[in-house]
């Protein structure tokens, strides 16, 4: 198995844990009754990070491209830096972001923190990776002919 196809896998296996944890806890971030006005919900962040998190996996799967890569590390980077910044701070409302603020670690926020990491660092190595590659089985190419 070549490289390439191991990094598409490590980033779409990192996205979907990511999504996966994004969708199912997106009900229990559901705003209450006493929420701010003027926010937006967070099951709504929690179901958009789940999409996008599903939709680059899936665009690195099928187009192993700089900019898929580029894509899926800004998903899986932004999701894990908000992890451990609202483990460690809390913000309180952010403008339209409502308070996200979880001191609290539990197994799920460690596999969803992991699925970031891996699929982020592995997406970072394919961005400089894949144009490097392609240029050599192209000069390849041209050599043979």
């Amino acid at each position: 198995m070549g490289m390439g196809i191991v990094l598409r896998l490590l980033v779409a296996a990192g996205l979907a844990a990511d999504a996966v944890i994004h969708w199912r806890f997106a009900p229990d971030m559901a705003p209450g009754p006493n929420s701010p006005s003027g926010t937006i919900a967070g099951d709504d962040l929690f179901y958009a990070q789940a999409i996008a998190a599903a939709v680059a996996a899936v665009l690195v799967l099928v187009w192993a491209r700089r900019w898929t890569y580029a894509l899926a590390f800004l998903v899986a980077a932004s999701a894990a830096g908000a992890v451990l910044l609202y483990y460690f701070v809390d913000f309180g409302q952010l403008g339209p972001i409502p308070r996200m603020y979880d001191p609290s670690w539990y197994a799920d926020k460690t596999i969803s923190l992991a699925g970031e990491l891996v699929a982020a660092i592995a997406a970072l190595i394919g961005f400089f990776t894949v144009r490097r590659s392609r240029e050599r089985e192209h000069e390849a190419d041209n050599v043979y002919s």
